[in-house]
């Protein structure tokens, strides 16, 4: 069932913030992967928050005013092209269907955009995003220019439109949480397959087909970000993505892996032993950043600063190092210094939505932003032990990432991801049973 209301509302609020002025949001383009074979589509994530629309060569135009419209212009019907490529709305249904005021051809686009933005005292669109959007757009705006001895006048206030659109996906409706739990869900089964599935002597790659099987029984449309299945040395490579590696007894692995649902991103990361023991270092580390995690977690609350669960992450691991003698002094000195950065180098968390790393700006005239309810974000505290001359042997290799979705709610946050498993007692269980 298609839910065409919270779009037209998202369109609602963004007119509202335009007075009189008027908006182009084109969606992205079809890429060519080689040859004559495209990359599966998926729409631009600004056009589709304000659509829900899902073909490529469409453009939302949104005119402000006493009479506020939404106007789509998108590919004609063409049962010829339908019979290779697939069903297309065309423009008579998709105005029913996703409930714009009116709907046209893209093809007559250049000839009816200078008329809609002539007289607008501004003009909304995303300069930069897209070179050849920018030269059409520079276009438009040049022929009203041209009209200006007959008392045309064109926009003399040309603004980014992410600004505002930022803003507005930064805090989710019912509907996009409902999507994002459903993600969450999924993807949490997932990293249970695989849990289950991994065994020491099996190809990384093969954990990874388990993850995209489960991904995509359950309705998911892609995997939100290639998966990382990296054990051994590799869970110390933050962005591994070759999955071709053999798996060891004594090996972790992690595994960052999320689908998408509906356009909204899961991002799930669990560690793992592959002989579904942890050993005593790995135990150790581990288990801090598990803290870690849970300090972060209890941060992620209405109005909390965006890095108070980063710095209560920080502050657990930087202790938990010197506990193990990875750095020396006191847990202020190792701060303070950022010595704990050499295995815990990057942030506790992003925010996540339509996008992995989702819009919205992290701070506010300088200062961290407020969480507030509806907001959606990941707390994924790491440690990452490469070999080196100053670290013990025994920690070597020793790559440990836990991250969950978690929500801001009225008192706190939801985890939307927490049916993964993640307790050294309870994982080691769940891979005991599957042997």
């Amino acid at each position: 069932m298609r839910h065409i209301e919270p779009h037209k509302a998202r369109r609602a609020r963004l007119l509202a913030l335009m007075q009189d002025g008027i908006a182009v949001v084109p969606t992205a383009p079809e890429r060519l992967r080689s040859r004559d074979s495209d990359y599966p589509y998926r729409f631009d994530s600004y056009f589709y928050y304000l659509t829900g629309f899902p073909e490529p060569e469409a453009v939302l135009v949104l005119l402000a005013g006493e009479t506020p419209r939404s106007i789509l212009f998108c590919r004609e019907k063409s049962l010829e092209r339908e019979l290779w490529d697939g069903y297309r709305f065309g423009v008579d249904a998709a105005r029913e269907a996703f409930g714009f005021d009116e709907a046209h051809p893209i093809s007559g686009i250049d000839e009816k955009l200078p008329q809609l933005i002539a007289n607008r005292p501004a003009l909304f669109f995303a300069p930069g995003m897209d070179p050849a959007w920018d030269s059409r757009v520079m276009g438009w705006l040049n022929q009203v220019r041209a009209q200006a001895r007959t008392g045309v006048v064109a926009p003399a206030d040309i603004r980014d439109v992410r600004s505002i659109l930022d803003e507005l996906r930064l805090v989710k409706d019912p509907h996009e949480i409902a999507a994002m739990r459903r993600a969450g869900t999924v993807t949490a089964g997932a990293h249970l397959r695989a849990m289950r599935a991994t065994r020491p002597g099996a190809m990384e790659y093969e954990i990874e087909a388990e993850l995209l099987h489960e991904f995509r029984r359950h309705g998911s449309q892609f995997p939100a970000y290639w998966p990382i299945v990296a054990s051994g040395p590799n869970a110390c490579v933050l962005h591994y993505r070759e999955n071709d590696r053999q798996m060891h007894e004594g090996d972790l692995l992690l595994i960052d892996a999320g689908c998408e649902i509906d356009g909204y991103a899961a991002d799930v990361t669990r560690t793992f032993p592959v002989s579904g023991r942890f050993a005593g270092p790995q135990r150790d580390v581990y288990e801090i950043v598990l803290a870690a995690q849970a300090a972060a977690a209890a941060e992620v609350k209405p109005g909390a600063r965006w890095d108070a669960p980063h710095e209560a992450a920080v502050r657990i691991t930087a202790q938990g190092l010197v506990d193990l003698g990875l750095c020396s002094g006191t847990t202020d000195a190792v701060i303070e210094s950022g010595d704990y950065k050499r295995f815990y180098m990057h942030r506790t968390g992003h925010w996540l939505g339509l996008d992995v790393h989702d819009a919205g700006d992290y701070k506010q005239a300088g200062e961290w932003r407020p969480l507030v309810q509806g907001m959606t974000l990941t707390v994924e505290p790491g440690c990452y032990i490469r070999p080196a001359e100053n670290v013990p042997e025994r920690f070597w290799n020793i790559g440990v990432r836990i991250e969950d979705d978690a929500l801001v709610t009225e008192t706190g946050c939801e985890l939307l991801t927490a049916a993964a498993p993640k307790r050294v007692d309870d994982i080691e269980a769940l891979m005991r049973d599957a042997r």
